[in-house]
């Protein structure tokens, strides 16, 4: 796109939309930011903005300033149909998102990973593989740095390695990944999407523009990515940890595989007890990451070796402390209820779970299994806390705390040696925190606030 002259509204200022903005006018647009939020709440972000010649719109969205437009590019936060952007595609005005916008000029080939859940230790340790592989790359998009971000590093021979949320997705045309990742899809954000239906859509459009010279590598044991393959018109692997597959990784007597094809016979890669995350659901995150480092040759010596040294990354089942005997775990990245069913699954026992916050229009009744066989309490905070009780009333004791210090406070006085107490909310966190980190973050400082108590009493003893 030839965007010199040409006005540009971004709308939205979060990090995807002010690098947007920064980006667009270094190809000489006139930018436009439209944000809902006040002048107050967006004082850090105008400066570079004022800086860069960008005009800014706070404090809500103009229909004027929608209408004036040669081109809209939407932050992953916006919803489609905000009444200014119906307004603007009836018009027919064209509207982009970040991640479309990046495409367009992003140099070098794309691994593009999405899924419900596991989206971003699967980018991170993607990440470090190739790395370790001598590979150039460099990484972004939900995760960290946005891809407008990575353009000016960008390089023919240099992986960009992109998670790519749902919100993402719903606004691309010509993004197109040499190796497209699907872990998984169960329900998530339907307070956005509307219906499991359209959720599905948007994570399919990865593969919208993908080829027969391209690779798709999809989870052989979720029905939904199942499905998927027999719309893709780019070669499909697979990934199981329960199965052999006819092309993909695989768990083989707790090994984990590599078949290139039918015919060819299984490459060892890694035992599964020497991968260092817990849970069943992070096996199969390396499964998917092996199966992308070697459609891009990494040599399964160099992935092992990555694989054995990569740690958890933070908000991801995170070992916090060990206080007591009882161990705590930051996993307030698990924002819906199937990150939280495979986050109670990876501990035997005595599970003290914190769930709540804001509801995604969310099903907890999928919890009661995990937790009737290995909770022994949930402590519910938030917006949901009224809707989880209802639906797992019975289930397991509850304890109502409504704020995040409570529970982590209520459940450390009841947790025992042995025991884990473990944030993995099962809903977003607008309704108290800025974000999932934020929540995150707050959790590690009560923990560690805890920690610090007890060895000041061990030392007074």
């Amino acid at each position: 796109m030839d965007l010199k002259g040409k006005k540009v509204l971004v709308v939205g200022l979060g990090k995807s939309g002010l690098a947007s903005a920064v980006f667009l006018r270094r190809l000489g647009a006139q930018v436009t930011v439209s944000d809902i939020r006040s002048v107050e709440a967006l004082a850090s972000e105008l400066p570079a903005l004022l800086d860069a010649g960008v005009m800014v719109e706070a404090g809500g969205h103009g229909l004027l300033t929608f209408r004036r437009q040669d081109l809209i590019v939407v932050s992953p936060g916006v919803p489609l149909e905000t009444p200014e952007l119906a307004q603007a595609r009836s018009f027919g005005t064209p509207i982009i998102g970040e991640l479309e916008l990046a495409a367009r000029y992003l140099r070098g080939p794309i691994l593009a990973i999405t899924g419900s859940n596991g989206k971003t230790t699967t980018t991170a340790l993607c990440g470090e593989i190739f790395a370790a592989s001598g590979l150039p790359s460099q990484v972004g998009g939900n995760i960290g740095v946005p891809v407008t971000a990575l353009i000016a590093d960008s390089a023919n021979q240099k992986w960009n390695i992109l998670e790519v949320s749902s919100f993402q997705l719903e606004t691309i045309e010509q993004f197109r990944p040499k190796i497209a990742v699907i872990l998984n899809i169960t329900p998530d954000h339907l307070d956005r999407h509307g219906s499991m239906e359209n959720y599905i859509a948007a994570k399919e459009r990865i593969f919208l523009r993908q080829t027969a010279e391209d690779f798709l590598v999809l989870n052989a044991e979720n029905a939904e990515t199942q499905h998927a393959a027999t719309r893709a018109r780019s070669q499909v692997f697979w990934f199981s940890g329960a199965r052999p597959v006819r092309q993909g990784a695989f768990v083989y007597q707790d090994t984990i595989v590599w078949r290139p094809s039918e015919q060819a016979g299984p490459e060892p890669v890694l035992r599964v007890d020497e991968i260092p995350l817990k849970g069943a659901h992070n096996v199969e995150n390396v499964l998917a990451a092996v199966a992308a480092a070697r459609l891009a040759g990494i040599p399964a010596a160099t992935i092992r070796e990555a694989v054995r040294n990569f740690h958890a990354v933070e908000h991801r089942l995170e070992l916090v402390a060990t206080i007591g005997g009882v161990e705590f775990y930051n996993d307030s990245k698990a924002t819906n209820v199937d990150a939280a069913i495979k986050a109670v699954a990876a501990f035997s026992g005595g599970v003290h779970l914190i769930l709540g916050g804001k509801d995604k229009n969310s099903d907890y009744t999928g919890l009661i299994p995990s937790l009737q066989e290995r909770a022994a309490a949930v402590y519910t905070i938030g917006a949901a806390a009224d809707k989880i009780a209802d639906q797992i009333s019975g289930a397991v004791r509850m304890i109502a705390c409504g704020t995040l210090d409570a529970a982590v406070a209520r459940a450390a006085e009841a947790a025992r040696p042995g025991d884990v107490v473990l944030l993995a909310p099962a809903c977003s966190s607008f309704d108290q925190f800025e974000n999932y980190e934020h929540r995150g973050r707050h959790f590690k400082q009560l923990v560690q606030a805890r920690q610090g108590m007890e060895s000041w009493q061990s030392a007074s003893v």
